[in-house]
């Protein structure tokens, strides 16, 4: 029997020469640039479980949403127990900063995730079942320079991996109590136009009707255009917070505009939400974004601390890069390729490639014993950078010739010369 892999999910290979995104270099690469970047802006890597008890999704993300009603991996344990693979990272680093009590450490917890997130919904390019994000949390702070620092590293990253036609859009939902008076106002206006909107805004109508503001549906996005706006219906602290977010965007030179349909998918979110889209990856353009969930903690039954995060996803950064042409970095490759031509020498390279390796210089050698042509041949397909054939006259002598592969440069040297010049 052949086994094929599951619809929705994908592999993630050393070099993948049909679908380049799917290259472990380029995951590697822009994990690297990731962690360089949230060390500069002071987060700390949490990691939590792949799976977590299916209620704590219902309470922080909503039982109406369509991550919870529709798309979660939702199944029973031998204990009798309702468990879900993760399918956001929000509510795990909650959760975990409540059980672990993270507030007694310090104030003010900054922290990011690398991780594989889960959800049941149609695959397509940008959106798969098993997706991976990176998203950071900072949690004990309320004021808005809070809102532009995570807004800040979002965009950094995004620049630092050369991506380009970013467009940023931020929006305030206010508080509880400012939405369910926009929420009335809402129903209000849409329902004349009710039999006209899309069997999913129908549904969200009387559950969730924010949601039907963000419809990719475009008969919906033609009724909404004229709805009120929920900025009119801030009180005086949302606004404040709101406006001194917009000034400090402007003196951090992040260019952004100011969209009132955006409310996010999720039930937690309070005052900022933001989004980053981008042109090149069709109609589902957002790359990444967040917002502030100030009540959560709460909720879950831990510390009542304001919050504020953002996900954003490695599939759709790797694929952005690629289709706007950005610079891709190359695969690793050994500095040294030794090729052993006998018993003796082979003992000698296999020594020699410990010291090497021990030394910072990335080194392999020939373990297969074939010609040498066709060793030769394999060197240069996995592009080591020089290559040294070692046999009975190079153990007599102690001298050897470093070959550089692509310009076919010689250079006689001992065997002790080797490493300083590799260094060098």
């Amino acid at each position: 029997m052949k086994f094929s892999i599951p619809p929705g999910v994908f592999d993630i290979i050393p070099t993948n020469t049909q679908e380049i995104w799917k290259s472990s270099y380029l995951w590697d690469f822009v994990e690297r640039t990731i962690r360089k970047t949230v060390r500069d802006y002071g987060y700390q890597e949490i990691r939590t479980p792949l799976f977590e008890r299916t209620e704590l999704f219902q309470r922080s993300v909503g039982e109406t949403s369509d991550i919870v009603s529709k798309e979660m991996y939702t199944f029973e344990d031998k204990g009798g127990r309702s468990m879900s693979l993760r399918p956001e990272g929000t509510a795990p680093v909650m959760r975990s900063f409540i059980e672990n009590q993270l507030h007694t450490i310090a104030p003010l917890q900054k922290l990011f995730y690398i991780a594989p997130m889960f959800r049941y919904e149609r695959a397509q390019a940008g959106r798969y079942r098993q997706h991976h994000q990176f998203g950071a949390e900072a949690i004990g702070n309320s004021s808005p320079e809070q809102d532009a620092e995570l807004i800040d590293l979002l965009y950094t990253l995004y620049k630092r991996l050369g991506l380009q036609n970013l467009s940023l859009n931020i929006n305030s939902i206010g508080t509880i109590s400012c939405r369910h008076t926009f929420r009335q106002a809402l129903k209000d206006y849409l329902k004349p136009h009710l039999n006209n909107l899309s069997s999913d805004s129908q549904n969200r109508f009387e559950t969730n009707p924010l949601r039907i503001l963000d419809s990719k549906n475009a008969q919906d996005k033609q009724i909404v255009a004229d709805a009120p706006s929920i900025l009119d219906f801030l009180d005086e602290d949302s606004k404040i917070h709101f406006e001194q977010l917009k000034k400090l965007l402007k003196q951090l030179k992040i260019p952004y505009q100011v969209n009132p349909l955006l409310v996010r998918g999720l039930d937690y979110y309070n005052k900022t939400v933001f989004e980053v889209i981008v042109g090149e990856l069709g109609a589902q353009n957002s790359i990444g974004g967040g917002g502030r969930y100030d009540g959560l903690l709460r909720e879950l039954g831990g510390p009542d601390l304001p919050s504020i995060g953002f996900g954003t996803g490695i599939e759709r950064i790797i694929q952005t890069m690629i289709n706007q042409g950005i610079p891709l970095p190359s695969p690793s490759h050994p500095s040294l390729f030794l090729i052993p031509m006998g018993d003796e020498a082979k003992h000698l390279c296999f020594t020699l490639t410990h010291e090497l390796r021990q030394q910072g210089i990335p080194t392999q050698m020939d373990f297969s014993g074939k010609k040498l042509g066709k060793v030769l041949q394999y060197a240069d397909q996995i592009e080591s950078t020089y290559v040294v054939v070692i046999g009975e006259n190079e153990l007599q002598t102690q001298e050897i010739e470093l070959k550089e592969l692509a310009s076919g440069k010689k250079y006689k040297l001992t065997i002790d010369e080797l490493a300083p010049t590799l260094k060098n």
